[in-house]
């Protein structure tokens, strides 16, 4: 009995982490149901055999009447189903590789809105922008980032800028001279003096 429940409350645990869910394992405890049925157990006891609650019992029990164990076979998988299977995939990034520019765009940096027009377009499928990510972490691609830095950076020039021009062009109040909230204060720097 332990190892069962224990065994359950894994199959629970991963299916509200995100993690496939057991659908064997699942199907087979609603196969015991049916066994014990047979045996003349009541709805309770299987119940409390399976530790599984008395509403999924009841509504086993109304299936294993109406057609039997094969009525309580599973479904084999949750969720609809995708629009895109693996041709689909494998042609959508065939275009994705050769890049933005071969595709016709201006400039050499995918955005989620263009994939979903090569997607549509190579596919005949329409996903929103904020889908595509998923597809793509399907299909094993990341975020873009730049692979180098620009030739003309001088980054003696960027710490100069930093440490001496900085300070001066910020907008806050200079660190070195007091400072108060009150307009009308002698230590405002807005006070005139």
């Amino acid at each position: 009995m332990f190892l069962t429940r224990g065994l359950l409350m894994l199959v629970m645990a991963t299916a509200r982490s995100g993690a496939p869910r057991d659908f064997e394992g699942m199907e087979r405890r609603r196969k015991r149901a049916a066994q014990l049925f047979r045996q003349g157990k009541s709805q309770a006891d299987v119940a409390r055999e399976l530790d599984v609650s008395r509403q999924s019992v009841s509504r086993w029990h109304a299936e294993w009447l109406a057609g039997g164990t094969t009525a309580l076979r599973g479904a084999g998988r949750a969720g609809r189903l995708p629009q895109l299977d693996q041709a689909d995939l494998r042609r959508v990034e065939c275009r994705l590789q050769k890049g933005p520019l071969v595709n016709g765009y201006a400039t050499d940096m995918w955005t989620l809105q263009r994939v979903a027009e090569v997607i549509e377009a190579e596919t005949g499928v329409a996903y929103h922008p904020g889908h595509v990510w998923r597809i793509l972490r399907q299909m094993g691609w990341s975020r873009q980032r730049p692979a180098r830095r620009a030739i003309e950076r001088n980054d003696e020039a960027i710490a100069a800028c930093v440490k001496n021009d900085w300070p001066r062009v910020k907008k806050t109040p200079d660190a070195a001279r007091p400072g108060s909230a009150s307009k009308t204060s002698r230590a405002s720097v807005s006070s005139p003096q």
